[in-house]
C-alpha cells in the first residue's frame, strides 16, 4: 500500500461500549488494497485454505492461505446462483420460467456422468425455481448447465459472464471456466473471494438466501438431502454450499447465526466429509465464543470530513450507511484504531449519499475491516474565481 498524505489531524471518539478509538483522518491517494486479518488468534485447522469472516462488517477473524488459488468444485455454484438471483431481482426472469434440458446438460450433468445431478430428464422443460433447488440442494450439474445455456446460449458464454461479474464485485483473482465447478485447470478461486460472494448473497440478495437452508428436494421421484453437514447440527447454520473434487479435497462455504451475529466460513483442502464437518464446527464455535461485537459508530453519526475543491464550502461530512459494528477479539479491542482514507481533494459538486471514502480499522498494522463512507449533504459548485483560489491554495499550501 502506498499513501500520499496531504493533510492529517487526530480526534478521539468514545463509544457506548467503553472503547476509545484514536481516528486518524488522512487525506490520501490509495494505490493498493490491504490484507484483512485479525491478530493474535489462537487456533489452527487441518484445512489448507480457510477464512472466517464477520458477515456484517466483512472483518476477517481468522485466515490461512486465504489468497491462494484453489479448485472450488461445487462451491463455485454460488456464483452461478448469484447470476440467476441478480437476473430475477432485475425482473429479467421469473421463478416460473422454463429451461430446456439439452443433451449436453443431460449427458455431462445427468446420472450417467457419475457426478452430482438433479436427475432432470433429457429434452424436458424445468421451472427455474426447481432448477435453483436442484443446484443448491442437490448440487445438480445438469441444472447448472441448463441454466447457463438458457441464459447465455452456451455454458462457455455464461462462464465468461460469471468471471466478468466477479471482477465487478471486486474479485480480482477467481476465474470461472464452467457453471458447475467440474475439474478444469483454470477454474480457480480463493477462499477470500468465495467469502465475498457468500457475503454478497446474504446481504444484497437476501430474498433468495432461504434456498440454501432447505435440507431436502425431490425431483423425478428421487429424494436427495442437502450435503451441507452443518445444517443438521443445531449450531445456527443456514447455508451455503459444499464441494469436492480430487484436486481440491473437501470444501465448504458456510454461514451461521447466533445472538444476531452472523459468521461466514470458507474452507478447502480437507481429507474427508467427517474432517470437513468437525473442522467447520470447531472454527464456527470458536468464532462465536472468542469474538464479541462492539458498536463503534452509531447510525448517521458523522465519522469525519473530506476536503472539497471548487465547492460552496471547504469540507463535507462523512458517515456510513448503517451503524458500524465489529466483532473483535480481546486483544484487538485494546489496540484498534481507525484511519479515514479518501482520494482528494474531492471536486464539487457533491450529492448527499455520494461515496467519497472509507474508514479502515487497523490492529497491529493489519486491516481488520473497511467500511465505505458517504457525503452527509449536498455541496454545490463554486464560482470560477473561487475555484481558481482553491487551486492556488492546494498548489502552494497543500490545501
Amino acid at each position: 500500500m502506498h499513501i500520499l498524505p496531504l493533510a492529517a489531524w487526530r480526534c478521539k471518539y468514545s463509544t457506548s461500549t467503553g472503547l476509545s478509538l484514536v481516528v486518524t483522518m488522512i487525506l490520501a491517494i490509495l494505490f493498493a488494497g490491504p490484507t484483512f486479518a485479525q491478530s493474535n488468534t489462537k487456533i489452527d485447522t487441518k484445512a489448507k485454505h480457510v477464512i472466517l469472516m464477520d458477515a456484517e462488517s466483512g472483518a476477517v477473524l481468522f485466515e490461512k492461505a486465504a489468497d491462494e488459488l484453489t479448485p472450488p468444485a461445487s462451491m463455485s455454484k454460488i456464483m452461478t446462483m448469484i447470476m440467476v438471483f441478480e437476473a430475477l431481482k432485475r425482473g429479467e426472469l421469473t421463478l416460473d420460467d422454463e429451461f430446456h434440458i439439452s443433451e449436453d446438460a443431460w449427458r455431462r450433468g445427468g446420472a450417467s456422468s457419475g457426478g452430482s445431478t438433479m436427475y432432470a430428464e433429457l429434452n424436458s422443460s424445468v421451472r427455474l425455481e426447481d432448477l435453483i433447488k436442484g443446484v443448491i440442494i442437490q448440487s445438480g450439474n445438469d441444472a447448472c448447465i441448463a441454466i447457463a445455456e438458457g441464459l447465455a446460449g452456451s455454458e462457455q458464454a455464461f462462464s465468461d459472464l460469471m468471471t466478468q461479474r466477479a471482477r465487478e464485485l471486486g474479485l480480482e483473482q477467481s476465474v470461472f471456466i464452467n457453471s458447475t465447478g467440474l475439474p478444469h485447470p483454470e477454474h480457480l478461486v480463493t477462499v477470500r473471494e468465495l467469502a465475498m460472494l457468500a457475503r454478497y448473497q446474504i446481504t444484497e440478495l437476501s430474498e433468495y438466501y432461504h434456498y440454501y437452508s432447505q435440507t431436502k428436494f425431490v425431483w423425478n421421484n428421487i429424494s436427495q438431502n442437502n450435503r451441507n453437514p452443518l445444517l443438521y447440527q443445531n449450531i445456527g447454520a443456514d447455508g451455503l454450499k459444499t464441494g469436492y473434487i480430487r484436486a481440491s479435497g473437501y470444501g465448504l462455504v458456510a454461514s451461521a447465526v447466533r445472538n444476531n451475529k452472523r459468521l461466514i466460513l470458507v474452507m478447502n483442502g480437507l481429507k474427508s466429509t467427517k474432517e470437513r464437518s468437525s473442522e467447520a464446527r470447531k472454527l464456527i464455535d470458536w468464532g462465536f465464543r472468542f469474538f464479541k461485537t462492539y458498536t463503534l459508530f452509531k447510525y448517521k453519526e458523522k465519522i469525519g470530513r473530506a476536503r472539497i475543491w471548487g465547492g460552496t464550502q471547504s469540507w463535507v461530512g462523512l458517515r456510513a450507511k448503517r451503524e458500524i459494528r465489529l466483532m473483535l477479539s480481546p486483544v484487538d479491542r485494546k489496540k484498534i484504531r481507525a484511519v479515514l482514507v479518501y482520494k482528494g481533494p474531492v471536486a464539487a459538486p457533491i450529492k448527499q449519499g455520494d461515496e467519497l471514502g472509507k474508514i479502515r480499522f487497523i490492529s497491529d498494522e493489519n486491516t481488520i475491516a473497511e467500511i465505505p463512507l458517504f457525503a452527509t449533504e449536498d455541496v454545490g459548485e463554486s464560482t470560477i474565481m473561487n475555484r481558481a483560489i482553491d487551486t492556488l491554495k492546494f498548489m502552494v499550501l497543500g490545501g
